[in-house]
Parts: structure tokens; sequence; C-alpha cells
């Protein structure tokens, strides 16, 4: 009898340790699955972040559309702006250098006399293919002895005897009182070896013209 109490406690020991054991399974294989659901979903959620970016607001592009072409825009009109400042000035630069640089006479068609206007006079030029220097002055003109007329005065001086403004110094420079709108200038290289008496008139429209130049012995008006 005593035999079969131990059987019989035995069976019922394992019978409950079996029960204990499929629980314990069972709560594994739940936890497993827990796992493996959430890190499923963590995944699966980050790779549909990633795959698929948060789409723009369709106002927020049509926005950001409108604002660069404004700015494209208003970089056009700077372009246009900064060419048309460098035209204009090229365009007064360009008028500058044709007022102050003439053409070079034609010295073949120059007629020199001995003497002159006085006794001073070595020789007297003249040129029929002397043309007015360009001006940059414009309306009714009357002489002034400064500023552009100043400057142009001496560039028709310059243009007539052939020296260069650099080597060239202004003895006297004024008007010329037997012709209406002339002047005339005395002037001489740095070296003092060359020294002209200049006939110049307005010619309107075109700016000063050289009409006789005297090769002078002495520096005189």
């Amino acid at each position: 009898m005593s035999n079969d109490f131990n059987s019989s406690s035995r069976s019922g020991y394992r019978a409950k340790r079996k029960k204990t054991n499929l629980f314990l399974n069972g709560l594994i294989v739940i936890v497993l699955l827990l796992i493996i659901f959430v890190a499923y979903n963590i995944f699966a959620s980050g790779s549909d972040e990633t795959a698929a970016p948060k789409k723009q607001d369709p106002k927020t592009e049509q926005k950001k559309s409108v604002h660069k072409k404004d700015q494209d825009k208003k970089k056009n009109e700077d372009v246009k702006k900064d060419d048309n400042s460098s035209n204009a000035a090229n365009s007064e630069h360009q008028s500058s250098e044709e007022a102050s640089t003439p053409q070079k006479a034609d010295d073949s068609q120059a007629v020199e006399s001995t003497g002159g206007s006085s006794s001073n006079v070595l020789k007297t030029i003249e040129n029929p293919s002397w043309k007015p220097v360009g001006t940059t002055q414009t309306g009714d003109h009357t002489p002034v002895y400064n500023g552009v007329d100043w400057n142009e005065m001496l560039n028709a001086i310059s243009y007539a005897t052939g020296l260069d403004q650099g080597n060239m110094s202004v003895f006297w420079l004024g008007s010329d009182k037997s012709t209406t709108n002339a002047a005339i200038g005395t002037v001489y290289s740095k070296d003092k070896q060359q020294k002209y008496k200049v006939y110049i008139k307005w010619v309107d429209g075109q700016g000063w013209m050289p009409t006789k130049v005297e090769e002078l012995a002495e520096l005189q008006k």
C-alpha cells in the first residue's frame, strides 16, 4: 500500500511539473511574439519615413516658386541696369576722347610763308585741311578761358602745332579781338626750342579750329 501511495504521489508531481513547464513555455512564446511584433512595427515605420518623405504643401511650393521667379527677375533687371550704366559710361568716355583727339591734319596741304604779323615771326603756316577738334559743349557759345573751353582750346593748339600737351606750356592764351568767337595762344615746348603763336576760331557745334600758326623767334603775345 505504501508503494501505491508513493507511485501516486510521483505521478501527481510529474503532472504538475509538466503543466508548469507548458505554462512557462507558453509565456516564453508569447513574449517572443510580442518582441517580434514590436520590432517589426518599429522597423516598418522607420522604413516608411525614409522612403516617403513628407510631401510639401502645394501652397508652400507655389510660394517658393513665385519667390524664386521674383529673385531671378530682379537679378536680370540689376544686370541690365549695370550693362546700361556701363554702356553710358563708355559712351561718355568715347565722346570725351573724340572731342580731345582730332584726326591728324594733312601736312602736305600746309602753306608756309616767311615772316608774319611781326618781326618776331620766323614763318607763318596755314593749312586748309585743318578741321574743328570737336566739343562736348552745346548751345550758344561764348569763349571762357577756363574749364572745358580752355581744355578744348589747348586741343586745337596741340593739333595745329603737333606739340603733345605733355610737352607743351602755355605762355599766353586770350581773346582775338579782331574776330568774333576767336582766340590767340602763345605756346612753347618744354625745352623752349619750339615757340608758336596759334590763331583759333569757334565753329558752332564742332568746337575750336586752328586758322593760322606763326613760328616765333622769342616768346611774345
